[in-house]
């Protein structure tokens, strides 16, 4: 199967937010959040952040904050504490625990798309007293099944406009994330052959969702048959393998429905539409409303804030 790098027209971006007294009267606070590429080959972090967010793979890092750190694609190593080494891969996410040292990169040859929020307040504190983060389940998978991504995006969505200050409908947004969290699969048993290529599937159409994908040889590259492939990736995903690639292609289309200023005809070569007709009707028949007026309501809903 040809492989090839998955089109993008997010921009990368990274934004952290000063404390607010309403933080408090809230109990919940984004305190930072970011959508970045990160090529093969290139270094690790991208340089600016500031200098208590900065790390280096040699010294680790020590937050105050808590993180979500969802990866799009690509693969890498996260490490935290004593409890050695975790491979990501696509469709991983993994939480960074306050005051725990931990360090993550991706792998030079693969580079990764990380998505990632950061909250503080009296919220996370009794989350963590009551084990919503269990130090022994810190890499999760099923992002995408949990909906882990699509809260990220409406997170990013104003994060990227947003002031300084502390903002409540950002803080609300990251209350979703939470739930996709703990929603997520936090087992780490080893799983079956059919479970292995279940997960070897998904994996596969998340960093390939745009190209077009010929299923049949999909599930037999797997060596399953193609009866099993789909009955056991329902199971697995709740979606049929056709069903997924859509629910993919429309998670980031209204991604870039909402962050750019592409045209139907863009976005639709973008993400594996045979043409913008052809992706106004499926959005139309997933959300109810056709993608320019979805577009079109959420600015409006925007601007009349």
């Amino acid at each position: 199967m040809l492989i090839r790098n998955m089109p993008n027209s997010l921009l990368d971006y990274f934004r952290y937010f000063l404390p607010s007294p309403q933080q408090k009267v809230w109990g919940l606070g984004v305190t930072a959040a970011g959508f970045t590429r990160i090529p093969p080959g290139s270094s690790y972090p991208p340089p600016q952040h500031p200098a208590d967010h900065n790390f280096s793979w040699e010294r680790g890092r020590v937050l105050e904050a808590l993180q979500i750190v969802l990866i799009e694609s690509g693969s890498g190593t996260f490490e935290m504490s004593r409890g050695g080494p975790h491979r990501i891969e696509a469709g991983t996410a993994f939480v960074l625990l306050p005051h725990k040292w931990h360090r993550y990169r991706p792998n030079p040859d693969a580079g990764w798309v990380e998505s990632w929020i950061e909250v503080q307040g009296s919220l996370v504190r009794g989350w963590l007293q009551n084990r919503v983060f269990p130090a022994s389940s810190v890499v999760r998978g099923g992002a995408v099944l949990a909906g882990l991504d699509s809260a990220l995006e409406e997170v990013h969505a104003l994060a990227r406009t947003r002031t300084s200050g502390f903002d409540p409908d950002l803080s609300a947004r990251a209350y979703a994330v939470i739930a996709a969290w703990a929603r997520m699969d936090g087992s780490i048993s080893a799983p079956s052959r059919l479970q292995s290529a279940m997960l070897k599937a998904e994996r596969y159409l998340v960093e390939h969702y745009t190209e077009p994908v010929n299923l049949e040889e999909l599930a037999q590259h797997l060596g399953v048959a193609y009866s099993h492939f789909r009955r056991a990736f329902h199971r697995h995903t709740g979606y049929a393998p056709w069903q997924y690639v859509l629910h993919l292609r429309l998670a980031r289309a209204r991604r870039q429905l909402a962050a750019s200023d592409a045209t139907l005809e863009e976005i639709a070569a973008r993400l594996g539409f045979s043409s913008g007709f052809h992706f106004s009707t499926t959005f139309k028949q997933a959300f109810g409303v056709p993608p320019d007026r979805w577009r079109r309501q959420l600015r409006n809903r925007r601007s009349a804030r």
